[in-house]
């Protein structure tokens, strides 16, 4: 599944071609994605321009001129095709024309993402959105706020982060990395997190997102960057795939047993024992 690095990756490339454009013709193909799509969407954004970009945690939101946002998720295999070719391709659900004659494309073959539409001046209410976590980018996400967070809370750190609720956006790639970067064992309980070690993780996950959305994203089994080109931060992947491999961090450590995994949650983890002993 495409996670926040891949998704700010499409977003911009979307902003980029299609900003100040006009829809003039809104093609449906199926209605039934994960959430139906409603069944005027294209009578509510043929005619407007799309004004500007902006992204929720995984979700994409288009702010049109009429006052409607379409939001749209990728979900486990979607992804948008700039200039598509005027011959539909395979699994294309959703075509958006602009008035400068590009076709922009929503394709997704399992159809596990979703397109909807909001009233913009509603979008903290957005169903999705209502109890959403604090961006990881974001100024509202700091030491204290996951500290306060974690309060309480048993569960493991790994899937404990992976709870929209208590941050937009993060998955299963990027906390694996970012835990590793920190020093922080998966295992170790969420209410164990001392002060520093919060503020050493925050610091980790901003720097991870950030670098990965340089690199455009990873180059997953079903992710490409929306003008077809591919993502390469999987190539400063330091634990997230990598069993059986030597941890970088202990080099000839005899006590290293190398990079090992685990299943949290119904979700791979991939971690070092040697390294990552704190929190």
């Amino acid at each position: 599944m495409p996670e926040l690095p891949e998704v700010e990756t499409v977003m911009r490339g979307m902003q980029i071609a299609l900003q100040d454009r006009a829809i003039v013709q809104t093609i449906i193909r199926r209605h039934d994605l994960r959430w139906r799509i409603p069944a005027d969407f294209s009578q509510q954004v043929t005619g407007s321009t799309i004004q500007s970009f902006y992204r929720r945690g995984k979700y994409i939101l288009i702010r049109l001129s009429c006052g409607q946002s379409i939001i749209l998720h990728l979900g486990m295999s979607g992804r948008v095709l700039l200039d598509s070719p005027q011959t539909p391709q395979a699994h294309e659900h959703v075509v958006f024309v602009t008035d400068d004659g590009k076709r922009c494309a929503y394709i997704d073959p399992r159809r596990f993402g979703m397109m909807d539409l909001t009233p913009t001046h509603a979008e903290n209410t957005y169903r999705a959105f209502a109890k959403m976590g604090p961006e990881p980018l974001g100024n509202t996400f700091s030491p204290q706020t996951l500290l306060d967070a974690c309060k309480g809370r048993r569960t493991p750190i790994k899937p404990f982060l992976l709870d929209q609720h208590v941050v937009a956006g993060l998955g299963n790639i990027y906390v694996c990395e970012a835990l590793f970067r920190a020093s922080i064992a998966p295992t170790m309980p969420a209410c164990d997190l001392r002060p520093r070690a919060a503020g050493v993780l925050v610091r980790a996950i901003r720097s991870v997102l950030l670098e990965a959305i340089a690199a455009g994203g990873s180059s997953l089994k079903d992710y490409a960057r929306p003008e077809g080109g591919l993502g390469y931060f999987q190539h400063a992947w330091q634990v997230y795939g990598k069993k059986g491999q030597p941890c970088p961090k202990c080099p000839g450590t005899p006590k290293c047993a190398g990079v090992q995994h685990m299943t949290q949650a119904g979700r791979t983890t991939f971690f070092c024992p040697q390294h990552q002993k704190n929190g």
